[in-house]
């Protein structure tokens, strides 16, 4: 199962876990799961069939142009971190 970390601003949907095991062949499918389960993730990351803008899907260390369609392995660790904004 992929290793999913949850950034701090998604926590409150997830009861506060930092991380999560989900299976999945792709970033999409691994969403789906976790909406299943802690609905209102999926509406907090993906808008208009894409990973929302502002937001950014890191998989094995490495920022995904891929979004959703990004295939997983069993041993993928993904992230989704939210854009930093500032000056």
């Amino acid at each position: 199962m992929a290793k999913i970390w949850i950034p701090a601003l998604l926590q409150d949907l997830t009861e506060g876990h930092q991380h999560l095991d989900v299976p999945g062949e792709t970033v999409r499918d691994v969403i789906m799961l976790l909406e299943e389960k802690y609905p209102g993730i999926a509406h907090r990351l993906i808008e208009d069939g894409k990973i929302r803008p502002g937001m950014s899907v890191v998989v094995d260390n490495t920022v995904s142009p891929l979004g959703l369609r990004h295939k997983l392995t069993e041993s993928s660790e993904v992230h989704f971190l939210p854009a930093l904004s500032g000056g």
